[in-house]
């Protein structure tokens, strides 16, 4: 019999399964969970459908405008979406969300235009939307750092009293706050998510870490990242991990509900195993044919989060007419996201020296000259 609690690949039945919260099946099938519901009516479950609809559209856009050119680089969400809308979606306007680089369903579930993602990987700019006006701070790079600036965050929201005043879920009074913080599984290998794990857990910092779990950080394995499930790595915090069907996108909303609604009471953090798979490429600079068996890629298709709730949405009876019609807004949407897109500058390197720093440094600015110099060595010799 295989043994939950020692590593397997992504494609094993039993590593899956082992002690996943689901309210929704593969098969499209509603079930019960002991300690966590999803409360929502069916027209809540059609929203976050065409969330996911959405999200996909454009995450398959994108991926489109990098192969003509338009974009450097794009990093695909294909197959996590429920994770990302479902936990979005819990998020109330008080809160905070800390991405990666790969939260386009969080980015879109906080009202941000999908255009205003493009710009980072074109290279005209470091991110495209307010933060203070949004609720989530520009996408981070470099691996695990967010989930430091989510505690600093979530420790200052403690430090200024905006926490532990019983508001409920939905209120319109910000003085109950609590914040996320959006990994991968290959971030859990990294220092600074065990720093960040430390300081919440001292502090009993308002701040809920999600981590995606796709099963490879690049082209690392699961089975290389741990020897038992990621959730359980909380227990060693002083904090409690729970894991979550990750494609299933209303156990999603209601683990992260219940997860913020903790933080916001004043009860410290939470970390969330979201099991899911990367469908796609890590970038489209990757080739994931060189390291994964298309048959475990075969194998979680069936879990594929958008098509359960379709088919339970047609279980249900909803007409025909609501697909055709989101059919259409998705097309729409890609379109404006190639108008957009192609209404970017050219890329302009020399141009992100002066903005690292609200005022440059000289080191800086002697990169920059240098840069400068280095472009226009070119200027006349041949293509």
């Amino acid at each position: 019999m295989s043994d939950p609690f020692r590593p397997h690949s992504g494609s094993d039945p039993a590593w899956i399964e082992s002690g996943l919260v689901q309210l929704l099946t593969p098969d499209g099938v509603r079930v019960e969970h002991d300690e966590y519901s999803f409360d929502g009516d069916v027209d809540e479950v059609r929203s976050l459908y065409r969330d996911l609809v959405l999200v996909r559209r454009i995450d398959t856009e994108a991926t489109a405008l990098q192969r003509h050119g338009e974009l450097g680089l794009w990093a695909p969400c294909q197959g996590q979406e429920a994770a990302q809308v479902g936990s979005g979606r819990a998020l109330g306007p008080q809160d905070f969300a800390f991405p990666t680089y790969r939260e386009h369903g969080v980015a879109w579930t906080r009202g941000i235009d999908p255009a205003a993602l493009l710009g980072l990987f074109r290279g005209v700019e470091l991110g495209g939307w307010d933060p203070t006006k949004t609720g989530m701070a520009l996408y981070s790079i470099v691996i695990g750092a967010q989930t430091l600036h989510a505690t600093g965050y979530a420790m200052g929201l403690s430090l200024e009293g905006r926490v532990g005043h019983g508001h409920d879920d939905d209120s319109t009074d910000d003085r109950d706050a609590a914040v996320i913080a959006y990994l991968g599984d290959g971030a859990t290998s990294q220092g600074d998510v065990s720093e960040a794990f430390v300081w919440a857990a001292s502090f009993a910092a308002p701040v809920v870490f999600f981590c995606q779990n796709n099963q490879w950080a690049i082209s690392v394995p699961l089975e290389r990242q741990t020897t038992v499930p990621l959730a359980q790595r909380a227990d060693g915090f002083g904090f409690p991990g729970v894991r979550v069907d990750g494609n299933d996108v209303l156990a999603v909303h209601a683990v992260t509900r219940a997860a913020l609604r903790r933080a916001r009471d004043g009860q410290g953090p939470m970390l969330i195993e979201a099991l899911t798979y990367r469908m796609g490429a890590h970038t489209t600079s990757d080739d994931p044919g060189r390291y994964r068996d298309a048959a475990e890629v075969d194998r979680w298709r069936e879990r594929d989060p958008q098509a359960r709730v379709e088919t339970y949405l047609r279980s249900l009876g909803t007409e025909e007419s609501f697909f055709a019609e989101l059919a259409v807004e998705a097309d729409d949407l890609g379109a404006h996201l190639r108008t957009a897109c192609k209404a970017l500058p050219e890329p302009d390197l020399a141009e992100l020296f002066s903005l690292v720093h609200a005022e440059q440094t000289p080191d800086l600015a002697q990169q920059q000259a240098d840069y400068v110099r280095y472009h226009d060595s070119f200027e006349g010799s041949p293509a």
